[in-house]
């Protein structure tokens, strides 16, 4: 597998930034993020871990020794319990809006930013396949406009034998490709089909960010070592350009709202701040209304209706 091309931060510049984005589908840009930052918000999220046993006790919890025994992930329900307080954190939802990813981003997209409001959280039990999660493209779980980007963070150093993202170069300028859905939790392109030029790799540290394109075919790497891997995805795009409301509301059935995520925050600066931007909704809100009646089964009505309550 070849090296990741790196750009570092003294060198980054909107051309270069564009540049490696039209040309290898990313850019892994070094040290963009304060290393103290991270660490606050990993201490937060490994001190949830550990309250939920999923890290061996007599270590530091920063240090992310895995419980074999506690490992799991989407869609198990200890899982979803343990996720939910973590999302809630007011430290995880301030991360995509720090001043130095902001800039970065403006770089690319323009001044037109849109941070999405729901970054995901990346909590990876070390040794454990079912858990990995195998190639695929951001839009296609995503929708609205492909020229969406993901920002990928590791909240620590990230050696590959932790399981850092590997990016398949060239991908997106083949346009959408088709995943498999059929008894998988998380839909992949099958191995052999895809398309692309290298699958390129490597090492990623705390503080380095690494960006692509929602048609950019990616993939993680197994997690081989005896620590959980921690990392934020971020999404960012020109809020000219279409935006799926499925991405600001919690659609499923678990009861999620923003009222419950924002209960203990301590500032409202961020609380709802997407209402103050003039979003191109796809489905547009009229269009969810006739969704919530005619789409193909009862469950998917439901949720369309679910997302329309919470737009306004």
């Amino acid at each position: 597998m070849k090296p990741f091309h790196q750009i570092q931060t003294r060198d980054l510049t909107p051309h270069s930034l564009r540049d490696a984005i039209d040309s290898r589908s990313y850019a892994l840009v070094r040290g963009v993020l304060p290393q103290d930052d991270l660490t606050q918000l990993l201490g937060e999220i490994t001190q949830i871990m550990a309250d939920a046993d999923w890290l061996l006790p007599g270590h530091d919890p920063v240090e992310r020794i895995a419980n074999v025994g506690a490992a799991c992930g989407d869609p198990d329900p200890v899982f979803k319990r343990t996720y939910q307080e973590i999302f809630n954190l007011e430290a995880f939802h301030a991360l995509p809006h720090h001043p130095a990813l902001r800039q970065m981003m403006t770089m690319l997209v323009g001044e037109q930013l849109l941070i999405h409001p729901k970054p995901i959280g990346r909590l990876i039990f070390p040794n454990c396949e079912r858990l990995t999660v195998h190639a695929h493209q951001d839009y296609r779980f995503m929708g609205g406009d492909p020229e969406c980007f993901t920002v990928w963070i590791p909240l620590h150093d990230c050696p590959v034998e932790v399981g850092p993202l590997q990016i398949l170069e060239g991908s997106h300028h083949f346009g959408y490709q088709n995943h498999v859905d059929a008894n998988l939790h998380v839909p992949e392109i099958p191995r052999g089909t895809m398309v692309g030029y290298d699958w390129v790799g490597g090492r990623i540290n705390a503080g380095d960010v690494l960006v692509f394109h929602g048609l950019t075919v990616h993939a993680a790497s197994p997690n081989l070592s005896n620590q959980l891997r921690i990392s934020l995805d971020c999404r960012f795009q020109d809020y000219r350009r279409a935006f799926n409301p499925a991405n600001l509301a919690f659609g499923g059935e678990s009861g999620k709202s923003w009222e419950k995520t924002y209960a203990h925050w301590r500032s409202d600066d961020l609380k709802y701040y997407w209402k103050r931007i003039p979003l191109l909704l796809k489905p547009s809100k009229s269009e969810l209304e006739q969704l919530s009646q005619i789409a193909d089964s009862p469950y998917m009505q439901a949720k369309y209706a679910r997302i329309l309550s919470q737009l306004d």
